[in-house]
């Protein structure tokens, strides 16, 4: 009796194992683990940053105590009384000293500027010397302590699709960083007065308002541009944006350091950027040059008797003038591109002379031509 007890237990354990055992048994499919909703990674690591993502953070604690955010005060008159409004946007600590760069159109029509420093400590702020023709301007504080401040790069090199930082304060809120790299260069747009801005820099970093003034940096921390413009609608970023090149300020910056009236060099023609195959069909050298299309009066390039277009003809979309002056070289170097010109005339002040390599008639010529001072307006 005993005997047969224990084989009918060794046979139920053995029947048990069998069951547990087996892949497709209803017991074990009853106690198969439940499937997760997500997937995991099969080894947990902590969370690394990339080369990339270091170079941004490293760049953003380096700057943000340099840039600043700006507040004044504007008084405009309506039909029954004058009104108080307020402008803001940002600027960056140029010297040790508080002086500090902005946009023109952050402080322009202002009777009051207020500066808010990233520790929060405010001061009253006044304008040095504007260029409202590049929207730029530098005001001072007095600072009760020396400041950090960033270090102004060279915008003559940079490149499309070169990485970009913008730091500023959109919105008002404090000390915002975008990243994005540089789309296009040389663009000419018209600012917030339609008045026209030339030789842009073209970021898809957002910028959107309160933007305007703070730094455009690379990824040496070292200003290339000032934060200007957006193109998008209402005011909002649509990946659109541009900034005036620092080596712009910098002429402002050694003129008034200098104790000199700054005044900006003006060449003062409109003109459009044509090579290759088109170029060719319209008789012109293949090499590329700038095909003058309109010439503003009291300009240089009106004074050295430059001559605009006869005629105006479609290309695709585009409506084109031709048979003006073709520069195919300036100061003896070749046009490349759209910015060739604007490139040159920015390092130069009025009074300076440029010489002009021109296709005219189917001839090359030479034309000097002296800059003279930048209008308010140009007509």
């Amino acid at each position: 009796m005993r005997f047969r007890s224990l084989i009918l237990a060794a046979l139920l354990v053995c029947g048990f194992i069998y069951i547990t055992a087996k892949p497709n048994s209803v017991f074990h499919r009853a106690l198969a683990p439940v499937a997760p909703l997500w997937s995991e990674p099969q080894v947990a690591h902590s969370a690394g940053l990339g080369a990339d993502e270091q170079n941004n953070i490293e760049i953003y604690k380096s700057s943000k105590d340099r840039v600043v955010y700006i507040t004044s005060t504007v008084y405009q008159r309506t039909f029954f009384f004058v009104e108080q409004g307020r402008n803001l946007g940002s600027g960056f600590i140029i010297n040790p000293e508080g002086q500090i760069m902005t946009n023109n159109h952050v402080i322009s029509g202002s009777s009051e500027i207020e500066v808010t420093l990233p520790d929060q400590s405010t001061y009253k702020a006044k304008a040095l010397v504007r260029d409202p023709q590049d929207d730029l301007a530098l005001i001072k504080i007095e600072p009760k302590k020396k400041l950090p401040f960033l270090t102004l790069g060279d915008s003559d090199h940079v490149q499309v699709g070169q990485k970009v930082l913008a730091i500023g304060q959109p919105f008002g809120l404090k000390g915002t960083l975008t990243v994005g790299v540089i789309s296009s260069l040389g663009v000419d747009i018209r600012g917030e007065n339609n008045e026209p801005l030339e030789g842009m820099i073209q970021t898809d970093a957002a910028i959107n308002s309160g933007n305007s003034g703070g730094p455009l940096l690379d990824s040496q921390g070292n200003v290339i541009a000032i934060n200007t413009a957006i193109y998008g609608p209402n005011g909002g970023n649509v990946g659109i944006g541009f900034a005036m090149p620092i080596n712009r300020a910098k002429m402002m910056l050694e003129d008034f350091r200098a104790g000199k009236t700054f005044g900006r060099a003006w060449f003062g023609a409109e003109t459009a950027y044509i090579a290759g195959d088109l170029a060719e069909a319209l008789k012109l050298p293949a090499s590329g040059g700038l095909l003058i299309q309109n010439i503003y009066r009291g300009s240089a390039a009106e004074q050295a008797g430059l001559r605009p277009y006869r005629e105006v003809i479609r290309v695709g979309n585009q409506r084109l003038g031709i048979g003006g002056d073709f520069i195919t070289a300036i100061d003896g170097k070749p046009v490349t591109g759209d910015d060739s010109q604007l490139r040159t005339v920015s390092k130069k002040r009025p009074g300076d002379v440029i010489d002009l390599t021109i296709y005219r008639n189917g001839r090359t010529v030479n034309v000097k031509v002296t800059l003279v001072e930048a209008p308010e307006r140009p007509m």
